[in-house]
């Protein structure tokens, strides 16, 4: 076996996925557009939790911006979330890229969409991501898991905002 072919048996074959989750808030499409687009909510909501020690959170919410969140939970790992915005619409949409770490070694990429639409006084969001696994450490599941607790901390965040 050649060195490029034994090196390419290190690695598994990348797994591709698509998932989408809907959620209704409360809150109009406005409210809702403001809580990914204002700095202090998305790291309240998102990047913040019990256990979680974030080492860097910037945030440069416009299309090309850019966003970095480092963090671990615990004594575990770091984790590295580096974003970058593609599209935004006010009230109505956002999409963005993203890989996800651990230290210095991605593990995943992403294409995420989020849409807002009116439903009666609230709103429906409906989260949808294109996702490349890497290297076998992380899942579908678990990442649509993650999904979900998010968007249920997002509600939290709506909610205490009022």
């Amino acid at each position: 076996m050649s060195y490029a072919a034994e090196r390419l048996a290190d690695f598994p074959p990348a797994n591709h996925a698509t998932f989408q989750v809907e959620r209704i808030y409360r809150q109009s499409p406005a409210k809702v557009f403001r809580a990914f687009a204002d700095q202090d909510m998305v790291r309240r909501w998102r990047v913040e939790s019990d256990g979680c020690v974030v080492h860097e959170f910037t945030f440069d919410f416009r299309i090309g911006g850019r966003e970095v969140s480092r963090f671990s939970f615990g004594d575990g790992p770091e984790i590295r979330i580096d974003a970058e915005f593609q599209d935004i619409v006010p009230d109505r949409r956002l999409a963005f890229t993203y890989r996800m770490g651990m230290g210095a070694n991605p593990f995943s990429a992403s294409l995420t969409t989020i849409e807002l639409l009116p439903s009666g006084t609230g709103t429906r969001l409906t989260y949808t991501e294109q996702l490349t696994l890497f290297d076998g450490s992380d899942s579908a599941q678990g990442r649509e898991e993650g999904c979900r607790l998010l968007m249920e901390s997002l509600a939290a965040e709506l909610d205490r905002q009022g």
